[in-house]
């Protein structure tokens, strides 16, 4: 099977995700919440799936009035796969196919590490890692067994390129492993006319990572600020990384599978 050549078709047509349904984890705020409104703005359907079920569906209906398409949402544990598989079939059967995956939820905890406990690690790999796998691999059989393709795309970090600091030594190990597992699947996939792109965001000011960056040291903090003051100007908001994941999972990268984009503002310059 061979991608198509899209070299005739106008740009409009390329962006629109019109007649296609995808799936954001980690969806009912921040960055996930801004990939749903791109998606549903391109003309997708979409499905959060969120630990926080309520968030979700106010979510869910703020973006459907906003775009007149399709949006619903259900509770998704990444770390339990009957979850996972439940809301894999709910777009199936609610949606009517399931196109894009965008595998956006993740720990970010700050926790030194000769603190670090056995617990505490396994926890963050198995959102941050074994998490994007489960999601993968259901996004899969179920994009194979309908024979249409289809797109991952997986939510990196800059720190899948380099260490960040102090405290996040599982963070960083897991979005390496992210990164690396982006390229594997992306071999293991292409025959099947699914692509698997990772997106590496820089710091956006979110929820989460507000709250994350609160918990570091106050030195720690004014480094990663003066970091943040970035080579463009302004620290990153959601919405810059929701484009790039928006030209990811449209037929715009056609031709791109297995690498992962730096969203970073030349962060890793």
């Amino acid at each position: 099977m061979a991608v198509a050549d899209v070299s005739n078709i106008a740009i409009g047509d390329l962006v629109s995700l019109k007649g296609r349904v995808a799936i954001v984890t980690g969806g009912a705020q921040g960055l996930g919440k801004a990939i749903v409104r791109r998606l549903a703005e391109a003309g997708a359907s979409v499905l959060i799936g969120d630990l926080q079920e309520e968030q979700a569906k106010a979510a869910a209906a703020e973006v459907a009035g906003l775009y007149g398409v399709r949006v619903i949402a259900t509770r998704l544990d990444v770390t339990d796969t009957a979850t996972v598989i439940a809301a894999a079939e709910l777009a199936l059967s609610e949606l009517g196919g399931l196109d894009i995956w965008v595998n956006n939820a993740g720990l970010y905890p700050n926790v030194g590490l000769l603190d670090m406990t056995d617990g505490l690690w396994d926890r963050v790999m198995d959102v941050n890692l074994r998490g994007v796998f489960a999601c993968a691999r259901e996004a899969a059989r179920r994009m194979i067994a309908a024979q249409r393709g289809g797109v991952i795309v997986n939510i990196v970090s800059t720190a899948g390129f380099k260490g960040v600091a102090p405290g996040v030594s599982a963070y960083v190990a897991s979005k390496h492993g992210v990164r690396g597992l982006t390229r594997q699947l992306a071999l293991e996939l292409a025959p099947h006319d699914i692509r698997v792109l990772g997106v590496a965001p820089t710091f956006c000011e979110t929820e989460g990572n507000t709250a994350a960056l609160a918990q570091l040291p106050e030195r720690v903090r004014q480094e990663i600020s003066a970091t943040l003051s970035s080579r463009l100007g302004r620290v990153g908001v959601p919405d810059d990384i929701a484009r790039v994941v928006l030209f990811a999972a449209s037929d715009l990268a056609t031709f791109m599978t297995g690498s992962t984009i730096l969203a970073d503002a030349g962060e890793t310059c």
